[in-house]
């Protein structure tokens, strides 16, 4: 369990509060006036939008968002929520974002509780070896790699992403001394989107203490603290990753994610590589 301070408060992660109220005033603070058609006159204190302009954009009064970003007000309507995701030009992905955060927060107890990453299923086992040739890696809940073949062994060992008993996309990212080199140009992009990740992981699932305990691990290096407080949201989709392989030279990787059913894992396939 984790706490997060919001305007003096501490709040409970494990509840949303903390998640929701973070995340409102983190997309405040992200907006400039003229992107939503607001002048801004001299010099502003805070970054962003302030909180009347929000809350007038959003047709809401401030002593209401001020209670919303400060964890007071728990069980915001969808029209609110609405109103606030259409003011702060949210994203597709940053509304889903929105939408878990107040279903988690309001359905907490139809909701089922996070729980440990269940066993491998044996069945995925022989999936991931029966995909041959073709590299694949199922993915836990917080970005563990719990289960991998040998086609995609093959290509990651010599990158140091085994090195370490627990291989995690986040920890090899932001820890390992080989990843700038592996991703190139495209690490901070990739670092925006394993974060965000994360972000909406929490939302869906809910917080438990290994994830609690990775984002405190991590939270000791800047360059994940920073991206961790601006609160980018991003979900799992297929892509093209760009990867420095030191036998190979670059290599670009087609990925296909699928979720396995009744689980929190991903199984990760590299679907073409060259």
């Amino acid at each position: 369990m984790r706490t997060e301070q919001v305007d003096g408060h501490h709040l409970t992660m494990v509840d949303g509060v903390a998640e929701l109220a973070a995340f409102l005033r983190a997309r405040r603070e992200q907006i400039k006036p003229e992107d939503v058609g607001l002048v801004s006159h001299g010099r502003r204190r805070t970054p962003g939008l302030r909180r009347e302009e929000l809350a007038t954009l959003a047709g809401i009064s401030v002593e209401y968002l001020e209670r919303l970003e400060q964890g007071r007000d728990t069980n915001p309507s969808i029209g609110i929520l609405t109103a606030l995701a259409e003011a702060l030009r949210l994203s597709e992905d940053e509304k889903r974002h929105l939408a878990a955060l107040a279903v988690r927060r309001q359905g907490e107890g139809l909701l089922p509780r996070h729980r440990p990453e269940d066993e491998v299923r044996p069945s995925l086992r022989v999936l991931l070896d029966r995909l041959g040739q073709t590299p694949a890696c199922l993915l836990g809940g917080t970005c563990d790699v719990i289960a991998w073949n040998g086609a995609w062994e093959s290509i990651v060992r010599p990158l140091g992403f085994l090195d370490h008993d627990s291989p995690n996309l986040l920890r090899y990212h932001f820890l390992h001394p080989s990843a700038r080199r592996v991703f190139g140009e495209d690490w901070a992009s990739t670092a925006d989107e394993l974060v965000g990740w994360l972000r909406a992981i929490q939302a869906d699932q809910g917080v438990d203490a290994a994830g609690a305990a990775l984002v405190d691990e991590l939270t000791a290096v800047p360059d994940f603290s920073t991206r961790w407080t601006a609160h980018p949201v991003a979900y799992r989709r297929a892509g093209v990753t760009r990867l420095r392989h030191p036998d190979t030279g670059p290599i670009d990787v087609s990925i296909e994610i699928l979720k396995a059913a009744e689980s929190s894992h991903w199984l990760q396939v590299w679907v073409s590589y060259d």
